[in-house]
């Protein structure tokens, strides 16, 4: 393959010349598109993620410029999400395995379990039994069981394929005795106990947005996004059901992206504690156990 490029800076110009004009859509781990070109080129030639400026000058062989230039044009073309390029997610310092079967694992939570959900959560060393609903890739069940060291882990999701890319997942972090997973609907394959911590990231786009996401979304398992005509349909479950699953003084913590709104027309007669995160005050919120509505 014979091409004008020599070098990984020729690379990354044409990388981001090509991704910008193709108009990429970005919220799979990027911001734009010079930090998506350098992190698939760095991703695809093997070398550190975090180390770029060394290797800039570097000349390449014509096996490594063709690699880069497919995985350019695969992602600008096909408008596949880098994640399922390369097969991998990171989260706060952590390597998740990812591919088509999940939603790119981006949300807010587990920013909030860097600090183990305090002040909400008194002692994180003291939380037993925490469930995640919707788990997909597990990587928040995962960044829970190291959030609440003595704490056993169940996560769910109704996704067959879902769970398999999660015991892949479980199993690097070698978490196999503390997290268990469960294939159904919410709470219904599970045993009858009480949990500290309840967390989800629920289908919430709602059908409006559906029908206007950008193609890189297109490529995502629509039932792990899609939340019905306002967004709510399974967090009205998970609301409805969420007291019986709690202890006393447990706390329920659900993702919504952009839907505050609907979520403040559907529930607006409850207690919700709206936590900030780096997206804002408006995309998790929080309920105490005792301000949830009886099943």
């Amino acid at each position: 393959m014979t091409t004008p490029f020599l070098t990984v800076r020729d690379l990354l110009r044409y990388a981001v010349s090509r991704f910008t004009q193709a108009h990429l859509a970005f919220g799979h781990g990027s911001a734009n598109a010079y930090d998506e070109a350098a992190y698939l080129i760095l991703h695809t030639l093997h070398l550190p993620l975090d180390t770029l400026d060394p290797f800039l000058d570097a000349r390449l062989l014509g096996s490594e410029i063709e690699a880069v230039m497919k995985v350019i044009e695969r992602r600008a073309g096909e408008r596949v999400p880098a994640a399922y390029i390369t097969q991998e997610a990171w989260m706060h310092g952590r390597r998740f395995y990812v591919d088509e079967r999940v939603i790119v694992p981006r949300s807010f939570i587990g920013e909030l379990l860097e600090d183990g959900l305090q002040p909400y959560v008194a002692d994180p060393d003291e939380v037993g039994a925490v469930l995640e609903l919707c788990t997909g890739s597990g990587c928040l069940a995962i960044l829970a069981a190291h959030a609440f060291p003595n704490a056993d882990v169940d996560a769910v999701d109704i996704s067959a394929d879902a769970l398999e890319v999660a015991r892949i997942n479980v199993a690097d972090y070698a978490l196999d005795d503390r997290i268990a997973l469960f294939e159904g609907d919410l709470f219904a394959p599970l045993p009858q106990r009480r949990y500290d911590v309840i967390i989800a990231n629920p289908p919430y786009v709602n059908s409006d947005s559906m029908a206007q996401l950008p193609a890189e979304y297109r490529h995502e398992p629509q039932l792990a996004l899609a939340g019905g005509p306002d967004g709510m349909d399974v967090v009205r479950r998970i609301i409805g059901q969420a007291r019986e699953w709690l202890t006393d003084e447990g706390v329920l913590v659900v993702e919504i992206g952009n839907e505050r709104a609907h979520v403040e027309a559907a529930f607006g007669g409850l207690d919700l504690v709206w936590l900030s995160t780096s997206g804002g005050d408006d995309s998790v919120f929080l309920i105490q156990a005792g301000d949830l509505p009886a099943a």
